[in-house]
This record gives structure tokens, C-alpha cells and sequence, in this order.
């Protein structure tokens, strides 16, 4: 069975195109005008193991805030699409993940209730044209479209650079993990019935 999904938005302020495969490899093709995000969203599903095409224009004149929400709304909802009913997948993931002096850890679970739990501290030291309060806004969008409860700690910071490589790569982690299949699992991976 085919893992794969796509998803366009449009809206006044951006215009976003994406296609994802669960049981990818890790290749990324990413271009949203935010060099930094773009470099984020490729260390992110590398280590996810998921393919990702995407393309999003935006207000940039304004600021990434569009550009970053719309982006995890689209990606969120081609993911909960790929997953389907959510039959035989592991659902839960964490990781542990160090970026020299940083340290991230993530826990997801595949629930279907959005939660987002955010606690990183960083610098508000712009990279690029990405200012790193962006990424809580990614991580909301992007739980809330794929139905996430999500729990992001950075619990040793240092730069901004390496402590936000490591919270994405951490996401990844983990959500390689809370994808994937398991060939024992046979039904929903809830004693509900449904996700």
C-alpha cells in the first residue's frame, strides 16, 4: 500500500506545494525563500526517512510567520493523509539528539489530538531571514494538522544554529520511528479502534 500524499494551499498570503512518501529515503527538495528553514526541513525528514518535495511563496517582505505556519498546515495534512487509517504503524517515537554542544529531546505520538509542548530557549538571534521563535510556529502547524500530541525540549542550548539542527533533527528522529510499520501489528494501534 502506497504512503504517499500531496498537498497544495493557497491563500492570500502564500502558495505552498507538497508531496511526501512515508517509506521514502530521506530525500529532500525543498525551496520556501527562507534558506535556514529550508536547510531545517532537510535535516528533518533525512533522518525521518521520508521524501519531501516542496515549493512555498510567500510575504516574505513582510516576515517568514505565513510562510512558516502555511508550510507545517501543508505539510501536516499531507502526512495525516499518507498515514491513512493509521493500521500497522509503531505510533509512538522518541530521540535523543545531540548537535555538538546541544542537546534535543522529542516524544510524539500519532494520536490524532493535536498538542503541541514547546519548551526551547534560544537567542532571539536572527539566521538569515528565519527568526527562531519561527520554528514553535512550524511544530504548531504542523501538529495540529497531522493530529500530533508532540513534546520538543532543548535541555542544553548553546548557538541557536546547532540548538534548532538539533530539535529538527530530534523531530525526525522520532518521527521516523512513529511511522513506520510494524509487521505485527495488524489493526490500529489503539485499543479505541480508530485514531
Amino acid at each position: 500500500m502506497s504512503r504517499r500524499a500531496e498537498c497544495e494551499r493557497k491563500t492570500s498570503e502564500t502558495q505552498i506545494s507538497a508531496a511526501l512518501d512515508l517509506d521514502g529515503s530521506g530525500r529532500c527538495e525543498v525551496a520556501t525563500g527562507l534558506p535556514f528553514f529550508d536547510h531545517m526541513l532537510d535535516v528533518m525528514f533525512r533522518h525521518a526517512l521520508i521524501d519531501v518535495d516542496l515549493r512555498a511563496s510567500g510575504d516574505l517582505q513582510v516576515d517568514g510567520h505565513h510562510t512558516v505556519e502555511d508550510t507545517g498546515l501543508c505539510l501536516g495534512e499531507a502526512l495525516d493523509a499518507a498515514l491513512a487509517d493509521r493500521r500497522g504503524i509503531t505510533r509512538f517515537g522518541s530521540s535523543l539528539v545531540p548537535m555538538d554542544e546541544s542537546l534535543a529531546e522529542v516524544a510524539i505520538d500519532i494520536s490524532g489530538r493535536p498538542f503541541l509542548g514547546y519548551v526551547v530557549e534560544l537567542e532571539p538571534e536572527p539566521l538569515g531571514n528565519f527568526e527562531p521563535a519561527l520554528a514553535r510556529d512550524f511544530f504548531q502547524a504542523l501538529a495540529n494538522r497531522a493530529g500530533l500530541t508532540m513534546h520538543v525540549e532543548l535541555k542544553r542550548g548553546g548557538g541557536v544554529h546547532h540548538g534548532l539542527e538539533a530539535v529538527f533533527k530530534a523531530v525526525g528522529r522520532a518521527l521516523k520511528t512513529a511511522v513506520s510499520t510494524d509487521p505485527r501489528v495488524k489493526d490500529i494501534p489503539s485499543t479505541k479502534g480508530s485514531i
